[in-house]
């Protein structure tokens, strides 16, 4: 069986070059990194990770727990984590905790138990005390969880913003937001902020409903949501503002059933943009894009970052740039 001595001597190479290009650690020429990864696959040669593990006390497993994995976004989130772990060397466990406290405080355990060397928190249903005693390197989005603990999020604030302010010069009078969860620390909910302040900021009549993101009865019947908690009561409004595509897209054919024409009587806007969004035809959705492949690769980097202490660096906050992308629906 192939060994990394013998990678080294096929390559022309020192062992410990091998080992850095293997451990993808300290800088490798190009040419260099192509003609030892050309000896190892033409000696068959693969790496031994359970060695690696035990001799730096690492299992190269990242935990990933996110509410919904069905959830377009967050199916996408996911991806582009998976992405950014692969190519860094590490697997990920991925975790639905499905927003229940007791589901998700198992999930942390057993990822304890597996010896993941850090955790992407995506979800947030415990006590901000719970989540400092996990003792790992943990990054979360969208959630404040510890100010020792760093977050990467969209620009909520300039998502809720923009949406507000294309509905307002796109001739509404009239404004709804359907929020996430308020209830919840998430800076998500600085889009209702933003919403709220745009509408006073320019004297138009607003109201705000709360939403969810990933609840059984949202995801899959996201048309009865709208209808249970809006009904006739859309017809005060000409603008709306959803905190996602999902539901905006359910708004949309909420009121063709009750005969509202968009954009002609009422404009929606929606948040994240993801795959589910890119392929509908009809309609076009108008709504935010939340980069979702920028936000994983700022996830897994910074929590790659703080479990191999490189340099010892304080892992700052992100904050990642959204856009408007107009659609049919405005």
């Amino acid at each position: 069986m192939a060994n990394i001595k013998d990678v080294a001597k096929r390559a022309g190479v020192s062992v410990t070059t091998v080992s850095r290009v293997i451990n993808n650690r300290g800088y490798i020429g190009k040419e260099t990194r192509k003609k030892v990864e050309k000896a190892m696959a033409e000696i068959d040669y693969s790496p031994n990770q359970i060695a690696r593990a035990l001799q730096r006390s690492q299992s190269f497993l990242i935990g990933v727990v996110v509410p919904d994995s069905g959830h377009p976004f967050f199916a996408e989130l996911i991806k582009n984590i998976e992405l950014f772990a692969y190519n860094n060397n590490y697997k990920l466990l991925i975790c639905n905790s499905l927003d229940e406290a007791k589901k998700e405080a198992k999930y942390i355990s057993m990822l304890r138990e597996n010896r993941v060397d850090g955790i992407i928190m995506c979800s947030q249903t415990l006590d901000v005390e719970e989540y400092k005693k996990v003792q790992l390197p943990i990054v979360s989005f969208d959630r404040i969880l510890s100010n020792n603990i760093p977050y990467v999020s969209s620009d909520n604030f300039n998502g809720g913003t923009i949406a507000t302010e294309h509905l307002i010069k796109s001739g509404c009078k009239r404004l709804l937001h359907i929020s996430g969860p308020l209830n919840l620390e998430m800076l998500s909910n600085r889009r209702a902020d933003a919403f709220k302040l745009t509408c006073m900021k320019y004297d138009i009549p607003h109201a705000i409903i709360e939403g969810e993101f990933s609840k059984q009865a949202f995801t899959t019947y996201p048309e009865d949501f709208v209808k249970n908690n809006l009904g006739d009561e859309l017809l005060n409004y000409d603008g709306v503002f959803c905190s996602n595509d999902i539901l905006a897209y359910a708004l949309y054919m909420y009121a063709q059933k009750m005969k509202i024409n968009v954009p002609q009587q009422l404009k929606i806007v929606g948040y994240d943009y993801t795959s589910f969004t890119r392929i509908l035809q009809t309609p076009k959705l108008t709504t935010i894009q939340q980069p979702a492949d920028q936000i994983g690769k700022e996830l897994c980097s910074a929590l790659i970052k703080m479990i191999e202490n490189k340099d010892s660096e304080v892992i700052n906050n992100t904050i990642v740039d959204v856009a408007l992308i107009k659609g049919d629906t405005t």
